[in-house]
């Protein structure tokens, strides 16, 4: 039976796109069938395995209609990873949604076989918490929260932290936090050492050991349309990733 993991923060700009391209192109080279979900209107994790943004069946047709998410699968060059894609015309979702009947459950009603196909599903949230984001969290059994280690990292993570015990407690009780992932990090930096600290004082047991580092490669892989992890394999990005994804794993 497959996992199925957020990536979530209403913080944009913090990696949650580059967390969950990579950590799903990792697991999958390792051999698990893995599945990519781009709940996001931008469409750059679409874009980063290489598809176009015009891609259909997408996203939207699932949360639109009776379309389940594993019909709207899509192959990419990495063996055994399949995403489904976002258009831009997801953004109309966030007016269309609350109009519908059980709309914070759409996408959990929309996922099919998708335990059975996939072991790890991986949802790559929007940056806010509306309702893409809420059908993401009820849908999911995991969360990872990347977490840009800049001055304002802690900024909204008690509203998310608030929102996910929200959801916990009326749509999803399964819902747990598979951890925080340390992003964009500069270790030369006072500020990013000081800011690690303090989110691993105050998360000691949320914070994943791996630390993903500020590195150029990670950078400029989605304009090649591929995870970093194949654009450059060893390079410091495509070995933290890889780290992670082996950490992802245990923790389950």
């Amino acid at each position: 039976m497959g996992t199925i993991y957020a990536i979530a923060n209403q913080k944009g700009g913090v990696g949650k796109t580059t967390t969950a391209v990579n950590t799903a192109a990792c697991v999958a080279e390792a051999g698990y069938p893995t599945l990519l979900v781009d709940l996001d209107p931008q469409c750059n994790a679409t874009v980063a395995v290489g598809l176009p943004k015009d891609c259909e069946p997408s996203v939207y047709d699932c949360l639109s209609s009776e379309l389940v998410l594993s019909d709207a699968a899509h192959d990419t060059a990495i063996e055994n990873l399949s995403v489904v894609p976002s258009t831009p015309d997801l953004a109309g979702a966030n007016v269309e949604l609350p109009r519908l009947p059980g709309s914070e459950t759409r996408l959990r009603e929309a996922l099919g076989e998708v335990r059975e196909r996939f072991l790890f599903t991986l949802l790559d949230c929007p940056p806010s918490l509306g309702p893409l984001t809420v059908n993401a969290l009820v849908a999911a059994d995991r969360v990872i929260v990347p977490v840009q280690t800049e001055y304002f990292a802690l900024e909204g993570l008690a509203g998310l932290l608030d929102t996910l015990s929200l959801i916990q407690r009326e749509l999803n009780p399964r819902l747990a936090v598979a951890g925080m992932i340390l992003t964009m990090h500069d270790g030369r930096t006072r500020l990013a050492q000081d800011v690690e600290r303090e989110v691993r004082e105050h998360f000691p047991e949320l914070v994943f050991e791996t630390v993903i580092p500020r590195n150029v490669r990670v950078g400029e892989a989605p304009s090649f349309g591929l995870p970093v992890t194949r654009h450059d394999p060893s390079c410091s990005g495509s070995l933290a990733y890889l780290k992670l994804a082996k950490e992802v794993a245990a923790r389950g």
